[in-house]
């Protein structure tokens, strides 16, 4: 079962007051409409948003639907449910918002239908159970989308959507027009207006480990990159040592720098904080990191003039 259908599953068992039930049909019907005065005909892949479809027709408006069940064409094995209403279809599309007293197609629904913060939520909901989608949080991307045929109905919703502050966008695709939101947050607080509060939880959930495993990535990645810097930096120093005990021999060094040489040679792969640990500890002479790098400057300096 995809997230999406665990997102329509959980808001098809909201309760809601009658204004939020008109708000979500509105949103239902605008975004998915085979509509004219004869009849009004709704189609999803989901059982469960056709039966709350159905259950919102019958308890608004009191109609006989009719309720079908088909296959999809092309040899698939998903079924399409189609809601039909037969009756009242001009009282219905007009208290909707859907067509006009001219019964003409209203581009924007009328304010009554999102009169509060509620009903704007309710319409918001209906729109998702009818062109929504949304990606597991468990993929690669985080991702929410409506699919819309006409561009009224997705400035809208973006409209809608970005008095929440989603940061939603639209891109025209094909012959179709996408709101979409990428950040998981904005996602996150998505579920919440349309009361998917389990799946809060689930995609919250995800999303922490996710963050997580990313953060002890970054931590291992930058830990290997030290690591690598290191080893270069011991290896460069060995060279150095090696060039000059050739050349010259270390007994012509000074105290300080023949020290660095032997603990070098003796600790190679040790960082610069190690080292000066490590030859505080064994000569009860402190010298810091600073302290050692100074030296394996001089050493440097040294070998670059005998090369």
């Amino acid at each position: 079962m995809s997230f999406t259908t665990i997102v329509k599953n959980e808001i098809c068992s909201i309760d809601s007051s009658n204004t939020e039930k008109m708000a979500e049909l509105s949103g239902f019907i605008r975004s998915n409409n085979l509509v004219n005065h004869n009849y009004i005909e709704l189609t999803t892949e989901n059982a469960k948003v056709a039966k709350r479809v159905y259950l919102l027709f019958k308890t608004l408006y009191g109609v006989e639907m009719l309720l079908e069940q088909r296959k999809m064409a092309n040899f698939s094995k998903k079924k399409i449910y189609t809601v039909v209403a037969k009756n009242k279809i001009d009282e219905i599309l007009l208290d909707l918002s859907v067509f006009d007293n001219n019964g003409l197609f209203i581009e924007n629904p009328k304010e009554y239908i999102i009169d509060s913060i509620e009903d704007k939520k309710a319409y918001l909901r209906g729109s998702f159970l009818s062109r929504g989608s949304i990606n597991d949080p468990k993929t690669s991307q985080y991702h929410l989308e409506f699919s819309f045929d006409n561009k009224h109905e997705a400035v809208f919703v973006q409209r809608l959507l970005n008095e929440f502050d989603m940061n939603s966008k639209i891109i025209t695709r094909d012959v179709k027009y996408m709101v979409y939101i990428k950040e998981a947050e904005k996602i996150s607080d998505f579920l919440k207006i349309i009361n998917a509060f389990q799946a809060v939880l689930y995609y919250e959930n995800i999303r922490i480990i996710k963050e997580q495993k990313n953060n002890t990535n970054r931590l291992n990645n930058c830990e290997q990159a030290n690591m690598d810097k290191i080893i270069e930096t011991c290896n460069k120093d060995l060279k150095d040592i090696e060039l000059i005990e050739e050349k010259m021999g270390l007994d012509l060094l000074d105290d300080k720098l023949k020290e660095a040489c032997l603990y070098r040679k003796k600790y190679p792969e040790s960082s610069l904080t190690e080292l000066s640990k490590i030859i505080s500890l064994e000569t009860n002479t402190v010298i810091t990191k600073s302290g050692m790098n100074h030296r394996f400057r001089k050493i440097r300096e040294i070998a670059n003039r005998l090369r």
